[in-house]
């Protein structure tokens, strides 16, 4: 049932067809990436290039229920929101593993990106610009009542030519609904906004009243970060800054900013997130920020470490961890060169 600010409230999914990925067409090469409830591999899907999403089950049957949700909330997003600076979807599939299939973007982590220039900082106007990029990508996610809760330079990929930015990772996103409370289940402290926290560590699975604009504070900490290319709350712990924010109202410092940024800024972490701007607005300010200044002087961008896009065959290593989740099951069983299959859904089954 929608809500009458166009946010809606979470409904059961069944995946169209068109979105469901053919196991059999699917080949698993070099791990990319991995985070607390998945894996990201580099892999071919029918001739194309991709990045392959393994989301693990769990162990305990309430782990199984709430990462089956969350993944069925995840694919559900992706598949009906589409903008240039959003990873493209390509599909999913739930059996015999839970599997997000996306675009391949080879310019790297904004975090990775950022950590190879330090101690230099972007020039301002490649800065702002990806904060468009960024702004962009939530404007869009916002129209569709979509909640991300997780924005920060670990899930924005850069293009290859590392012109262009893009949101990734919904895992912890959720649809909005202003009749709802949601669980606090959310994404990393230091760019958490202080709304979502209740205690001095958030209690898991708490249910909490907040709204979309917890975005707009996340955006201003990567936009700071952005600018100096530092570390926000440089010298804490992730719980330091999540207390330092939500209870001593400590942001940090926006003195050296330019005037038009230092109020985007400013604005977007308020404590009152009903005094924070929406993105719309966001980027009205950045782009009259954007017309101020000058040309950049060009900048090399650093050399790409990653490697060529081989896909590796079922016995190789990156198919080989993929299956690791289970210790009890001992070697893998390589196949003759006769008989060896290449398809991931294969691998899957030989190795449970």
């Amino acid at each position: 049932m929608g809500s009458g600010n166009g946010f809606f409230s979470t409904q059961a999914f069944n995946l169209d067809a068109k979105w469901l990925i053919d196991p059999q067409q699917l080949f698993v090469g070099p791990k990319i990436g991995e985070g607390a409830h998945a894996k990201v591999y580099e892999g071919k899907y029918k001739n194309q290039t991709v990045a392959v999403k393994v989301v693990r089950r769990g162990e305990t049957p309430e782990e199984i229920a709430r990462r089956e949700g969350r993944f069925d909330r995840e694919v559900a997003m992706l598949s009906r929101v589409k903008h240039k600076n959003l990873v493209k979807f390509i599909g999913a599939c739930k059996e015999p593993i839970m599997v997000i299939v996306t675009e391949l973007l080879l310019g790297g982590t904004l975090r990775k990106y950022l950590l190879s220039m330090r101690p230099k900082c972007l020039d301002m106007r490649i800065a702002v610009g990806f904060a468009l990029d960024i702004a962009r990508a939530m404007e869009c996610l916002h129209s569709h009542g979509i909640i991300h809760r997780d924005l920060k330079p670990e899930n924005l990929i850069l293009t290859e030519d590392h012109k262009t930015v893009k949101l990734a990772d919904f895992g912890l996103a959720r649809e909005e609904s202003l009749t709802e409370m949601m669980t606090a289940e959310t994404g990393t402290y230091r760019w958490m906004a202080p709304e979502l926290y209740s205690t001095v560590t958030l209690r898991h699975g708490e249910k909490k009243h907040y709204n979309h604009k917890v975005d707009a504070y996340s955006f201003a900490i990567v936009l700071w970060e952005l600018i100096h290319n530092k570390l926000p709350f440089e010298g804490m712990s992730n719980l330091q800054a999540a207390y330092a924010a939500a209870f001593k109202n400590v942001r940090p410092s926006a003195e050296d900013l330019p005037e038009d940024l230092a109020s985007i800024v400013t604005s977007c972490w308020q404590e009152d997130p009903n005094a924070r701007p929406n993105f719309n607005q966001i980027i009205q300010m950045l782009l009259h920020h954007l017309s101020t200044i000058s040309p950049p002087e060009p900048v090399m961008p650093p050399k790409r470490t990653t490697s060529e896009n081989a896909v590796l065959p079922p016995e190789s290593p990156g198919t080989s961890s993929l299956m690791a989740a289970r210790d009890d099951v001992g070697e893998t069983p390589k196949a003759t060169v006769e008989d060896r299959p290449r398809s991931f859904f294969f691998c899957f089954n030989q190795c449970y």
